[in-house]
Parts: structure tokens; C-alpha cells; sequence
């Protein structure tokens, strides 16, 4: 196949799909029938442009494929005529035609806010075609050059993020996160215990995994860059649909950031991402730590921790705290587990993704520790620690669930004391908060157990005191 095919599969996609969405508007407002195919194209064919000029290179190979691809196309909007079938890459270089393009992606484009008001208006999901469509044309121009620019994969990352915006304001979608009570998302970010997919566990459309990912609170960089690497992941699945070469890429991650801060839900929702990008087989997440992959004797440590890979064959391995395994000394079986680690990730660096994480410093002695580690960990995601306002969110994803809210003292109270609350390393994030609101709960029953008569509003409010008691709780067992 040649480069033009990435493209020209997902133009004449996006423009049947459109038409079609553009001619379900009509007869929804019972008009005459219109010809809407030429609009389809122009939009296509604005997109394309748009994403050429990503980079600014314009190159041979992606203008090339832009003429292959809208020649014909735009010769049968012009009565069988176009001047794109004649030009070459050197007249087009450059020019306003593909230029034009970039302010086209950078702003919502009319004929999408048509069809998300639509949508509004009719319960419809013809935006969300576009939306999808769309994003197919964006990875098959990136797709076009052997190696993605940073430009190029944070434009895609800019125009979904674009038109999402667009479709939650109209009150439309594109993909739907899991509700915030629901076991299987993460709505305190990685404060619910996860459970691993099984092998047979259905395949999830990449755009709702991203949108769960964007539903968590904070992490604005790290979803960065999961995006980045997601789009990265597609384009490089376009090539090689299409027997284009490509580079290879460590997937293997280093985590870094305190506890609570949501890398287990990442890491979870990054192992579905890439079970839906065909990179693992299965997509399930196995938690471990130094007790999961040491022994006690000498000759288990190293079938420990191919146990551990066993388990997670076609998914993703998490190591919490992995730089315990690098302490001790040259006689530790730690040493013995990154060993073998370093070694079945290699020989099985098509089938299992490693995540390793802890604290900042400590992971980077890890990392010195053997001189297999670097050259596998190539991408590190800081989670930073939250702000006073994410954990306040954060509280009230937990509570709102389970019905549970805050009298005004105690809403208020909540506030200055996630605002205040001293930080340094080890400080719980999210765990802290959970333990918080267990903590409010006890004691609220406590305080319940005592009274005669009791209403639904007692049973579901916490207040000042109960939080206030909670707080001197966690501080007596600090």
C-alpha cells in the first residue's frame, strides 16, 4: 500500500459518515434533501490541511498523499475539474491552501457546532461521528512520515481536547467516563481497590478510556502525556496495518510522585489503552511489591517474579515501591529479583508492560541499580501531590456515592483542613482523604447510635464535629 492509503481510508470515511450525519439534520428539520457530500469533502479536506501544517514541514510525502487523495475528490465537487489534481508538492508548499488549514483545527468549525446542537436537540450522536472521524483523518496525516513530531502528536492532543470541549458544552458526547460510584472506574483516582481484567474482558473504545482518564481529578500532565503516547501508539498501528516500517517503542514506565496520587489508576486505565491498541493481548493489571517478588531462600526469588510475569502475560505488571528491591546489600534477594526482572523484560518485551513506582529520589537510585533498568525506563510521569481543592473533590467523589454530605460548618471545615494539611514525603493524597471520610463516618455513627429517633438527613450528613473528630483521629495515629 502506499502513504496516500492512510489517508484516503479515512477521508472517504469521514466523508460518507458526515454526509449521512448531515443528511439525518435535514430530515430531523423536515427540509428538502441537499446535496451535502461537496460539504463533507471541503471539511475533510480543510482537516487534512490542517494537520499537514501541524509541524510546519509540509513534506513531500504527506503533500503527495494530500493530492492523491482530495485530486479526485474536489474534481467531482468541480464538474471534473480540479487544480490539486495538477499541482505537485513544490507549487503547493507553503501555500495559503495548506496554511489555512491550521486555523481550520484550532477552532471549532461551524458545520461541528451544527451537528452538536443537533444532537442537543434530537438526542442524536451525529457530532460524535464527525468527532471520530475526524481523529482518523488527524492519525493517518501524522501516520504519512516515518517519525511523529512532538508538534504533530500534541496537535491531535489539543483538537480532541477542542471538541470535547465543544461537545460537553452542547450537552452532546463523544465517549462516556464510568459513573463516579462505579467500582470498575477510579473516581478518587486509585483510592478504590483495582481489580484485574480478565483475559476474555471485552475491548474498550480507546475514546472512552481517554475520556475516564480525563474524568480523574488533577494530573493535567500526566494525562498528557498518556495522551501523547496513546496517539503515538495508533499512528504507529496505522504504518503497520499499511507495511510501513516503524520505530519501536519502549513502553516500559516509571512512575514517580507520593502515595495516593492516582498512579494505580492511570496504570490501570494505560493497560486497557494499549489492550485497545492492540499492544497487549489482554490489558489486565497485576499489583505487586518487594513481598510479591522475594523470598526468603535462595532459588525462589527468581520464580517469584516469573510468577509475577506469568501473571500478567499480555498485560501490564505494577511494582509499588520498587526501589525496596534495591535495597540491602550485593547479597540481597532484591538483587536476585531485578535481575531476573531486567531479563523477562526483554524476553517478553512484547508481551508485558512494566510499570515501576515510588518516591522521586528513591526510584532514581533504583534505576542506577542495575545497568538494564535505564536503557528499558525511558519515560518517567511525575504525579505531583494534589492541591487543597483536588482533595476536596476528591472527598466528594467519595461521599456523594454513598450519599453522604457535609453540614455547611463541616463543608467549610473540609476546605481549610485540605488546604492546611501539612505535606512532605509520604503524604497520603487520596489515601489520606479516604481515611478522612471513614474516619467521619465512624464517628457520626458514634455520635447516631446515641439518639432515639433518627431521619434520613441524620443518616446522611456529616458534620463539623464528626470531621473535626475524624481529623484529630488521623493525627493521634500519624
Amino acid at each position: 500500500m502506499s502513504r496516500a492509503d492512510l489517508i484516503r481510508d479515512a477521508v472517504i470515511a469521514f466523508v460518507e459518515d458526515v454526509t449521512s450525519a448531515l443528511d439525518a439534520t435535514v430530515v430531523g428539520l423536515g427540509l428538502a434533501p441537499v446535496d451535502h457530500r461537496p460539504i463533507a469533502i471541503n471539511e475533510a479536506f480543510q482537516i487534512t490541511c490542517g494537520f499537514i501544517d501541524a509541524d510546519r514541514r509540509h513534506t513531500d510525502a504527506e503533500l503527495e498523499a494530500l493530492i492523491a487523495t482530495f485530486g479526485p475528490l474536489l474534481a467531482e465537487v468541480n464538474d471534473g475539474t480540479s487544480h490539486l489534481a495538477a499541482a505537485t508538492p513544490a507549487t503547493l508548499r507553503n501555500t495559503s491552501l495548506i496554511t489555512a488549514g491550521s486555523t481550520f483545527v484550532s477552532t471549532p468549525a461551524p458545520l461541528f457546532g451544527l451537528l452538536t446542537n443537533h444532537d442537543r436537540s434530537d438526542g442524536t450522536v451525529l457530532a460524535s461521528i464527525y468527532y471520530q472521524r475526524a481523529l482518523d483523518i488527524a492519525h493517518g496525516v501524522i501516520a504519512i512520515d516515518e517519525v511523529a513530531a512532538q508538534d504533530e502528536l500534541l496537535s491531535i492532543s489539543r483538537y480532541r481536547s477542542m471538541l470535547l470541549a465543544e461537545l460537553a458544552s452542547n450537552g452532546s458526547r463523544a465517549a462516556t467516563p464510568r459513573p463516579s460510584g462505579d467500582p470498575a472506574g477510579a473516581p478518587a483516582n486509585g483510592e478504590t481497590p483495582v481489580s484485574t481484567l480478565p483475559p476474555e474482558a471485552a475491548v474498550r473504545p480507546i475514546e472512552e478510556l481517554l475520556a475516564e482518564l480525563d474524568a480523574l481529578v488533577g494530573l493535567a500532565a500526566v494525562k498528557t502525556e498518556v495522551r501523547l503516547l496513546a496517539d503515538l501508539l495508533r499512528i504507529q498501528q496505522l504504518r503497520r496495518e499499511h507495511d510501513l516500517p516503524v520505530v519501536e517503542t519502549s513502553l516500559h514506565l516509571v512512575f514517580v510522585g507520593n502515595p495516593g496520587t492516582g498512579k494505580t489508576s492511570v496504570a490501570r486505565l494505560l493497560a486497557q489503552i494499549l489492550h485497545s491498541l492492540d499492544v497487549l493481548a489482554n490489558g489486565q493489571l497485576v499489583e505487586t511489591d518487594r513481598s510479591g517478588m522475594v523470598a526468603g531462600f535462595v532459588g525462589q526469588t527468581a520464580t517469584l517474579v516469573t510468577k509475577r510475569f506469568d501473571e500478567a502475560d499480555g498485560g501490564m505488571l505494577f511494582i509499588d515501591e520498587a526501589y525496596s528491591l534495591a535495597r540491602g546489600g550485593a547479597n540481597d534477594f532484591g538483587r536476585e529479583a531485578i535481575d531476573t526482572m531486567v531479563k523477562l523484560m526483554e524476553d517478553r518485551r512484547d508481551r508485558v508492560v512494566v510499570v515501576v513506582a515510588g518516591y522521586p529520589a528513591d526510584m532514581a537510585t533504583f534505576i542506577d541499580a542495575n545497568p538494564g533498568l535505564a536503557s528499558r525506563f525511558t519515560r518517567t510521569l511525575n504525579f505531583p501531590d494534589y492541591s487543597g481543592d483536588e482533595l476536596v473533590t476528591i472527598f466528594q467523589r467519595i461521599a456523594e456515592p454513598k450519599r453522604y454530605h457535609l453540614d455547611p460548618a463541616g463543608a467549610d471545615d473540609l476546605a481549610h483542613l485540605l488546604h492546611d494539611v501539612k505535606r512532605g514525603i509520604g503524604f497520603g493524597n487520596g489515601r489520606y482523604v479516604r481515611n478522612l471520610f471513614e474516619a467521619a463516618i465512624s464517628h457520626q455513627a458514634s455520635r447516631l447510635v446515641r439518639e432515639q429517633q433518627m431521619t434520613e438527613t441524620d443518616l446522611t450528613t456529616l458534620t463539623s464535629a464528626d470531621l473535626r473528630a475524624a481529623c484529630e483521629n488521623l493525627s493521634g495515629s500519624a
